[in-house]
């Protein structure tokens, strides 16, 4: 789907580099996969200590820390 959106080109430029993307679509794209990743493990971490958990804690801490 194609948008037409305001974003600042230094922050932009930024994200590309970060990314190493070849594209600044491609950038956008894992910068967005990436934030909502993150919200997702934010909201798993939150629930810490509210049920029983029988998965592997090592597992979670590597997504936690994006090395999964």
């Amino acid at each position: 789907m194609r948008v037409a959106l305001s974003i600042d080109d230094e922050l932009l430029d930024q994200v590309v580099a970060y990314t190493e993307s070849s594209n600044r679509s491609e950038a956008v794209r894992i910068a967005l996969n990436a934030y909502v990743r993150r919200q997702k493990i934010e909201q798993i971490l939150a629930m810490r200590g509210t049920m029983e958990f029988d998965g592997d804690v090592e597992e979670l801490r590597a997504l936690e820390t994006g090395h999964g």
